[in-house]
Formats: C-alpha cells, sequence, structure tokens
C-alpha cells in the first residue's frame, strides 16, 4: 500500500493553489471578481490561493463554477498538472 503524505502544506497543495490561480487568470479575474461572484470576501479567495485556507469538494464546485469551468474539467487538469510534477516534489512531507 502506498503512504499518504501527513503534511497539508505540500507540493501537491502548492499544485492546487497553482491550478486555482491559473484558471482564474485565464477567465480574466481579478481575485476581488471572484470573490464577488461567490458572495465572500476578497481574503477568502487569497487563503485558498495561497494555501493557508483548504476548500472542500462543493466549495471546490462551486469556486469552478465561477471561474467558468466545472470540477471533473478542473480535476483533470489538476491530475495532469500532478503527474508533471518530479516525483520527489509531489512526495515531500
Amino acid at each position: 500500500m502506498k503512504r499518504l503524505s501527513k503534511t497539508i502544506h505540500g507540493a501537491q497543495q502548492k499544485v492546487l493553489c497553482r491550478v486555482l490561480q491559473g484558471l482564474r487568470a485565464a477567465a480574466n479575474l481579478r481575485q476581488e471578481d471572484v470573490a464577488d461572484l461567490l458572495g465572500r470576501p476578497q481574503s477568502f479567495v487569497s487563503k485558498y490561493e495561497s494555501g493557508e485556507r483548504r476548500l472542500d469538494v462543493l466549495e471546490l464546485r462551486t469556486v469552478c463554477q465561477a471561474l467558468g469551468s466545472d470540477l471533473v474539467q478542473f480535476v483533470l487538469r489538476l491530475e495532469k498538472e500532478l503527474s508533471e510534477t518530479p516525483k520527489n516534489a509531489r512526495d515531500q512531507r
């Protein structure tokens, strides 16, 4: 059985944040714009993009929709990015 990383702020979390930021940039939206669409403060967007705050799956789905994507497209992109990340960086603890 593969051992999972115990850290919540590892290399994979950084990839997740980078994909979220990229999706927002591709939609030509500022953090403030996304926050308005979500009915949340700008700090909410800043915190999940920096990794300070984690999104549950339903929040992630809502964020994806606000960015003009859907959860399936997002996960496919995330998986692609993770697979392109060097293995030693993915397994950091």
